[in-house]
């Protein structure tokens, strides 16, 4: 599957990424290599071959669920350079969705 330079720059807009000319084209051909990677997989006979979501004999370790004293808030906000009514205020970091 061919991924064009076109869909790499427009993913590139929506991540608010810019390339020049050169990365973008070598981003097609690479994700499209990988596409073609994965698609072989498709060609694989897996019947009979059980599930494997991991390969180590993992197990969980559950604990019981008991309440515990949270953290002081007012020793937490000591640290905190601008708040209100108990908010970290913070930069706006979202733009009206204009051009990247």
């Amino acid at each position: 599957m061919k991924i064009s330079e076109a869909e790499v720059r427009h993913v590139a807009n929506l991540s608010k990424l810019r390339f020049s000319d050169e990365e973008t084209t070598a981003f097609a051909t690479t994700l499209s290599k990988i596409v073609d990677m994965v698609e072989l997989l498709n060609e694989v006979d897996t019947d009979g071959v059980p599930f494997t979501s991991n390969v180590a004999d993992n197990k969980n370790r559950m604990r019981e669920d008991e309440a515990v004293a949270g953290w002081n808030r007012d020793e937490l906000f000591k640290n905190v350079p601008e708040e209100e009514d108990y908010l970290i205020k913070v930069p706006a970091i979202i733009d009206e969705g204009g051009d990247a």
